[in-house]
């Protein structure tokens, strides 16, 4: 070790601002991740990830700039970079060993001894990296003749160290194995159940959250594959029954590559066949500088920051939010600027778009329900969130009293306990009311003896103010007494 006899420095990264948290959005995402960029990128593939901040979401996924191909990264973005909310579950469904391909190029330049492959998932492992000096071919080693470092578009530089072995080096070839995410499908996404195996896959393993993670989904996604109408279904079948007995929703976004108009999105929604009350459907897609993101991963993100913003619960609608881009875009890059009655008709088929009003805001408060149907609680979307919130909250709080007695004690404590709750939602304005009781019309001895009880609760969660109108009359009479000739 050499000796020191000096003053140094060290420059560390910029760390980002600690994300705030919150669970009644938590966002579970299913799609594709740069996983050639981590140490053991088969432990980042069908694998529920949690991640609370941006280091360990890139340190367990990779990240790149690559959207597109590598869906995962909107919302490692959305998430870290433009609205700081945590915790995100990640599933990443791209497969090293299945989705990749063949690497090779024959003289890549040497520019200040870095070689720069700008072409993302290139995979470190099997990488051959030579050199053609005056005696032949000679083979580099890594961390002994190179450093190989990813950097943020995905590419990779590698570091040459020393030139014993070749001389001067102005190229080089490299050879190896490249991911290749156009070989992953919607059914990959989709996933689903292996009997020979025992393992679950893609959209699947949304049942897995809960056990591993004690946390009950509240957002699935899937940016860049929900537009898919069999992805998009695989989602909503899995907001019902988690585990048996949660509810959440899901976001899901319309295909701007097939609608590109705001009149042509009624008869896209019918054409995907969506119409789930826990689903929200979005168009178009959001652009942020250079990065362009699917709205699901934006809105989502600002969703569930706007959940932790108000005490983590979702009474407060997600619509007329302010979402942190700075243009709406369809597939080929073409702007999309919507008035605000061409986004009210959108809003009318049951549709999420974006508008600028002295910055970017979401806008829209209906399910993908609407309006098929118009239940309150099923139509408009911070209703059909709290009444899922509240669901799984009930489940949460009162598990642990399955198979006690059934009591009086038992009845007392879950009636008194959950009626204090609900009164403390309704004095800080998270409901409008609610009451939860116990009758014996509901009990009769039979089901008792069956070992069954059933508590019946009324509730009722705040609509939001989507249309506010202000009777403006002229008043002549104003004008008399302002002139002095009023009685």
């Amino acid at each position: 070790m050499a000796y020191l006899h000096q003053i140094d420095t060290n420059e560390m990264d910029t760390r980002l601002a600690v994300p705030v948290s919150g669970t009644a959005g938590l966002q579970v995402v299913v799609g594709t991740a740069p996983v050639n960029m981590v140490k053991k990128p088969e432990k980042a593939v069908n694998h529920p990830i949690i991640a609370y901040n941006y280091g360990e979401a890139v340190r367990q996924l990779g990240y790149c700039s690559d959207f597109a191909n590598y869906t995962l990264c909107q919302s490692i973005s959305a998430n870290f970079k433009v609205f700081n909310i945590s915790p995100v579950i990640f599933i990443n469904v791209l497969d090293p060993q299945k989705h990749k391909k063949d690497y090779s190029r024959e003289s890549v330049p040497v520019v200040s001894k870095i070689v720069r492959i700008n072409e993302p998932g290139i995979m470190l492992q099997g990488l051959i990296v030579s050199v053609t000096s005056e005696t032949g071919a000679v083979r580099l080693e890594q961390d002994v003749d190179y450093m190989a470092e990813f950097n943020m578009a995905g590419g990779l530089d590698l570091t040459l160290l020393s030139t014993e072995k070749t001389g001067t080096v102005t190229e080089v070839k490299v050879t190896g194995t490249q991911l290749d995410p156009s070989k992953v499908t919607k059914e990959d996404i989709i996933g689903g159940y292996n009997m020979m195996t025992g393992k679950e896959s893609g959209i699947e393993l949304v049942r897995q959250i809960y056990p591993r993670f004690g946390m009950v989904p509240g957002l699935l996604l899937a940016p860049g594959w929900s537009k898919e109408p069999e992805v998009a279904a695989a989602l909503a079948a899995k907001t019902e029954g988690l585990n048996g007995v949660f509810t959440c929703e899901c976001a899901v976004d319309m295909d701007t590559g097939k609608y590109k108009t705001y009149s042509s999105l009624k008869e896209g929604k019918e054409a995907m066949g969506f119409a789930s009350r826990h689903g929200i459907l979005l168009w178009p897609k959001v652009k942020l500088g250079e990065d362009v993101y699917d709205y699901s991963a934006i809105w989502a993100a600002m969703t569930a920051y706007t959940d932790a913003r108000n005490g983590d619960v979702p009474a407060k609608s997600p619509s007329n939010e302010l979402l942190n881009m700075s243009s709406a875009v369809l597939e080929d890059g073409t702007e999309v600027t919507l008035d605000t009655s061409q986004a009210a008709l959108v809003n009318s088929f049951g549709i999420v778009t974006a508008i600028n009003d002295n910055g970017w805001h979401s806008w829209g408060n209906n399910t993908a329900s609407y309006p098929s149907t118009t239940d309150p609680k099923d139509r408009w979307i911070c209703c059909r969130r709290m009444m899922s919130w509240y669901r799984n909250h009930f489940i949460l709080s009162y598990k642990q009293k399955i198979d006690d007695p059934t009591n009086y004690r038992l009845i007392e404590s879950v009636v008194d306990a959950e009626n204090q709750y609900l009164n403390s939602l309704s004095g800080t304005e998270r409901i409008a009311g609610g009451e939860i009781s116990f009758s014996e019309e509901d009990n009769p001895i039979t089901s008792i003896l069956n070992g069954q009880i059933v508590f019946y609760t009324k509730i009722a969660f705040w609509t939001p103010a989507e249309h506010i109108t202000n009777n403006i009359e002229f008043d002549p009479a104003m004008i008399q007494n302002a002139l002095g000739g009023g009685a």
